[in-house]
C-alpha cells in the first residue's frame, strides 16, 4: 500500500514546507507516502489509476471524526487496493469528471482553508489516523 497526496496548485510554499514535510516524514514511518502537485485537476485523472482508492477533499463532502477517519483508512487497507489517493482540489473545487471518479468525498470542515494549510492538515490527520490504528498515544479522546 502507498498513499499519494495530490494537490492542485503550486509547489509547497517555503513557510509551510517544514510542517508539510514533518508530518509526511512521520507518516512515512507507517506507510510510503508521496506528494503529487498538479497544475489542473484534469491532469489528476491521468495520474489516478482505476485500481486506486480515491478520496476527494471537498467542503461539501462527508465529515468524519478522527476515529472514523482511521477506520475508513483501515477499510481501504484491508480492501486489497494498492494505492490510497487523496486530492485537495483547486480554489473553485474540481470538475465533474474528477468528482465522479472519487470513491469517497470527505470534508475536514464546512470552512474553506488555504491550500498550503490544508496540505499540513491532511498530512497531520493521516499521521494521527495511523497512530490511532496502532493504538499509540498521539491522539487524545
Amino acid at each position: 500500500m502507498k498513499i499519494i497526496l495530490a494537490s492542485v496548485g503550486k509547489a509547497h510554499d517555503a513557510e509551510y514546507a517544514g510542517l508539510i514535510n514533518e508530518f509526511t516524514n512521520r507518516l512515512n514511518k507507517y506507510i510510503e507516502t508521496e506528494w503529487l502537485i498538479i497544475n489542473k485537476d484534469e491532469l489528476f485523472l491521468e495520474k489516478v489509476k482505476s485500481e486506486d482508492y480515491f478520496i476527494l477533499l471537498d467542503e461539501r463532502g462527508k465529515e468524519l471524526d478522527n476515529v472514523n477517519f482511521a477506520k475508513q483508512i483501515e477499510r481501504v487497507y484491508n480492501s486489497g487496493k494498492k494505492r490510497l489517493v487523496f486530492l485537495i482540489g483547486g480554489a473553485y473545487g474540481v470538475n465533474d469528471n474528477v468528482k465522479s471518479r472519487a470513491d469517497f468525498i470527505m470534508s475536514f470542515s464546512k470552512l474553506v482553508f488555504p491550500h498550503m494549510l490544508m496540505r499540513i492538515m491532511l498530512a497531520e490527520q493521516l499521521y494521527r489516523a495511523h497512530t490511532i490504528m496502532k493504538g499509540e498515544k498521539y491522539h487524545h479522546e
